[in-house]
């Protein structure tokens, strides 16, 4: 009992600190949109961001706290996010309104019975098509990635979370309860980007334009409301 504790405690304590921070869903949620496809790669990426930012900001406190001004470079960092938020969300409006249209194509068959019907044409060999999305994945991991260290820079407060460390009996709880907080900040932030990404596939591929296109408008929205509030905040 005592072994699974500290694993579990760790896990629950940052799952709730990445759900309940809006600006840690609206920095990923308009990368995820875009993305539609191994969406759970940008929840890992900025969980694994997140943690090389708090693992950064710890040690620079603990060694240099009276030297260098970690409290400034936090508070600074969090101004850099609300930016960063802001920039993504105006990023995922200018995907929408900037895309080239599709063109489409009326066919007349007339096998047992006549009819007509309208694809799209495509322009790219889907090898080719393949490889943009790969592209765009690998951008968008990358930049998730960026996010995840800026907002594990931002915010001494995250020592709070790490304060029940000093409670355990032993440092192996202690070292437990740290390896739980690392895989609920991960396993978190992936599991909502795998399901966001679901949503955005899901109405993708109900073949309503404007409805997907609603979910991406939302999802920019999101990022520049709450960019703005974080802003708001940090002067």
């Amino acid at each position: 009992m005592t072994i699974t504790i500290p694993l579990l405690a760790g896990t629950l304590a940052s799952m709730l600190h990445v759900i309940s921070g809006p600006d840690h869903l609206a920095a990923v949620t308009p990368l995820v949109i875009e993305t539609k496809r191994k969406t759970w790669k940008i929840g890992l990426s900025w969980g694994v961001g997140h943690l090389m930012g708090m693992l950064l900001i710890g040690v620079l406190f603990h060694l240099f706290k009276d030297v260098i001004p970690v409290e400034t470079i936090s508070e600074f960092s969090e101004q850099i996010v609300a930016l960063v938020l802001i920039g993504v969300g105006f990023w995922a409006f200018y995907r929408i309104f900037n895309e080239k249209k599709k063109h489409k194509h009326p066919h007349v068959h007339n096998e047992t019975e006549t009819y007509v019907h309208i694809h799209e044409h495509k322009h790219d060999y889907e090898e080719g098509h393949q490889h943009t999305h790969d592209k765009i994945v690998k951008q968008n991991v990358l930049s998730s990635l960026g996010i995840g260290f800026l907002h594990g820079l931002a915010g001494v407060s995250h020592f709070l979370l790490l304060l029940p460390v000093l409670g355990f009996e032993n440092n192996s709880e202690g070292i437990q309860y740290i390896i739980g907080f690392a895989i609920g900040t991960v396993l978190a932030m992936s599991v909502y980007a795998l399901i966001l990404g679901k949503i955005a596939s899901f109405s993708k591929h109900q073949h309503n334009g404007n409805f997907f296109k609603g979910v991406r408008f939302a999802g920019g929205l999101f990022a520049i409301v709450v960019g703005f509030y974080w802003l708001y905040l940090t002067f």
